[in-house]
């Protein structure tokens, strides 16, 4: 799952992004507004990560024009303004849910749970297609009642394909969620993946569109 976080704490952005990767989030991460309305315009992630205090442009501000691009992106306040008017002036402006600095990790990473599980892909924590079963509450991931051992990568590729089986998804959009802005990317990476979860997988499990993507069909053959 795709997250963009903005903070313009550098030591505390650092720390965020090591822990939402630890829990299987795909991070993107911005220091000042006009960066965040970018990163949305040109690759929506599936949840927003907001500090009010930004340098360029008031978190507010921010907000609103999210809610006018993506009326449905969930969007989480992190923010040391902690003041019942700040907090209602952001939930009525739209914001899903609000955390006030300092704060503990473990009640970040919850609240984001609480989030994702609200999306229309991540309903359940199980996701299943045929033979192969996906916990995204325990990352652990099953076929045919076999527990798989897959890395960070391969279990986010894997989660990427199957909630969205039936559909084919480019190598462009699986690297957005695999990988977050500034991290370099080998031109093959995917394929590499992809190659190395077939090998954990049932035969035909993952399938290559041709000159546009992969899939996993929702009645694999």
């Amino acid at each position: 799952m795709n997250l963009l976080l903005v903070e313009d704490d550098a030591t505390l952005s650092a720390a965020l992004v090591r822990a939402l990767r630890s829990e299987g989030f795909s991070v993107n991460d911005v220091d000042c507004g006009r960066l965040a309305l970018e990163a949305v315009a040109t690759a929506p992630p599936d949840l927003v990560v907001l500090d009010l205090g930004l340098p360029d442009m008031d978190g507010v501000s921010v907000l609103r024009q999210l809610r006018q691009r993506q009326a449905s992106l969930p969007v989480l306040i992190l923010t040391a303004r902690d003041g019942v008017e700040d907090k209602v002036a952001a939930l009525d402006l739209g914001a899903d849910d609000y955390l006030a600095k300092p704060f503990e990790m473990a009640e970040l990473l919850a609240r984001l749970r609480v989030l994702a599980r609200r999306l229309g892909t991540a309903s359940s924590s199980q996701v299943q297609v045929g033979p192969v079963s996906l916990d995204t509450a325990s990352h652990q991931v099953t076929s045919d009642g076999e527990l798989l051992s897959l890395s960070r990568r391969e279990y986010m590729l894997l989660l990427a394909l199957m909630e969205n089986s039936g559909r084919v998804l480019t190598k462009d959009a699986l690297e957005h969620k695999l990988y977050g802005w500034g991290e370099e990317v080998a031109s093959n990476a995917i394929e590499v993946h992809i190659s190395n979860l077939r090998k954990k997988l049932p035969p035909q499990f993952i399938q290559t569109i041709r000159g546009v993507g992969y899939t996993v069909a929702k009645a694999p053959v």
